[in-house]
């Protein structure tokens, strides 16, 4: 916890310097992990030493807490004011502009940096415990748009999976509505919330539960030991960042010495470039085996994302968060993967274009609603922990339907 001035209310100054300190801390946790930065490194990036950090916050830790409750609180205010709108599509979108404006307004720095959700989780106790506490705050306040006559209905289930969708269409937004230009951030907000409520399906769209397909197909054949490997190092990036995602737990999680480790890998980056192909893979599968399954563009799409879907909820999940990313210490990986992104995001994105030919999905930008159903997607891998009940056999309707079908359809 920050660390009380001599005096008994913070000056203009002292809150001056904390606010900068805040700002520099959160870009450097963005692009270095929480586990990767140190307070040297964000003392040096706005001029100040060490003991110029410490003073406001004696550990890095709590320096990440104090940046993630200023996030956490940027976005609960965004749905208190967005709570004001008539109904429920209005405050969906109220959301989703205000969010855009925060956005832009960071971009064109009017507005302090905020750290992003990435690597929440790598936080030790008890600053885990409390920052998960306001997370679960806000995330009930985003909840509370949902609710109106036309939601009444809904079970807790509905309600936590769709809030799910949103929050998560949200952190995806922090990074990718930084290309538009600034003054343009209203228009993707805009489309945004066409997507979010209207969905991708055609007027006459009927829902059908797209068949998932075989999980354990979309992994290939391969040794089961170096999978059951992967699968742990995934678990351990997703909970823990890139850096906190050691050999030794690594190996510890499946009862394997540092020495098996390294017989068969030369490095972790090795093994998290591995993690990635990895889920791309089932990705990549996934979508071969709807292309090769024929029908419509809706009924392709729908089936690809079926199966990666009920992918990360099976025995065989979860894929890889695609936030792990942004803390690969190797740039020439880092643009390995953003490249193999693309191209699974202009695959999909071809699946709507043949939907929009045929009349299946509605007239859209097939790019963006490629990559927001990609982030929604992956996101999933996150939805039990709001949905305990969600699983394989139900999730398909459960969070694929308001993902593809408007989140305001009928549950």
């Amino acid at each position: 916890m920050p660390t009380p001035p001599p005096e008994t209310s913070p000056t203009s100054r002292f809150q001056e310097k904390q606010d900068a300190v805040l700002a520099a801390a959160a870009r450097h946790f963005n692009a270095q992990g929480v586990k990767g930065a140190t307070l040297g490194g964000i003392a040096a990036s706005v001029g100040l030493v060490t003991t110029s950090v410490t003073y406001y916050y004696r550990k890095k830790e709590d320096l990440a807490t104090a940046c993630f409750l200023r996030a956490i609180a940027a976005h609960e205010a965004l749905a208190r004011q967005a709570a004001g709108a008539g109904t429920v599509a209005e405050r969906l979108s109220a959301f989703v502009q205000g969010l855009a404006g925060m956005v832009a307004g960071i971009e064109t720095g009017a507005r302090p940096t905020l750290i992003l959700f990435n690597d929440l989780r790598a936080l030790p106790q008890p600053q885990e415990a409390e920052v998960f506490g306001a997370y679960t705050d806000m995330f009930r306040r985003v909840r509370a748009l949902f609710m109106g006559p036309e939601t009444a209905a809904w079970s807790r289930a509905d309600l936590n999976a769709r809030t799910h969708l949103l929050v998560s269409t949200a952190h995806w937004m922090r990074a990718w509505l930084p290309r538009f230009e600034p003054e343009r951030a209203p228009v993707g907000a805009t489309r945004v919330t066409e997507l979010l409520l209207r969905g991708l399906g055609g007027a006459a769209r009927a829902w059908q539960d797209p068949p998932a397909g075989d999980q354990a197909a979309l992994l290939g054949s391969g040794d089961a030991t170096e999978e059951a490997f992967l699968r742990a190092a995934t678990e351990l990036v997703n909970e823990q960042g890139y850096r906190g995602a050691s050999v030794d737990r690594i190996s510890a999680r499946l009862n394997l010495t540092k020495g098996w480790f390294y017989h068969h890998n030369h490095n972790k980056c090795d093994v998290i470039a591995a993690c990635f192909e990895r889920s791309f893979s089932v990705v990549r599968r996934a979508l071969a085996e709807a292309e090769a399954a024929g029908g419509s563009g809706w009924q392709r799409a729908a089936r690809a994302a079926a199966a990666v879907l009920c992918f990360q909820l099976s025995g065989q999940g979860p894929l890889l968060r695609g936030s792990a990313t942004s803390a690969l210490p190797d740039p020439a990986q880092r643009e390995r993967v953003s490249l193999d992104t693309q191209r699974l995001t202009e695959r999909l994105a071809s699946l709507l274009v043949d939907g929009m030919v045929d009349g299946s999905v509605r007239p859209l930008d097939p790019g963006m609603a490629a990559q927001l159903l990609l982030a929604q997607l992956n996101a999933a891998s996150e939805l039990r922990r709001w949905v305990p009940s969600a699983r394989a056999e139900n999730v398909v309707g459960l969070y694929l339907r308001p993902a593809l079908c408007g989140l305001l359809c009928e549950a």
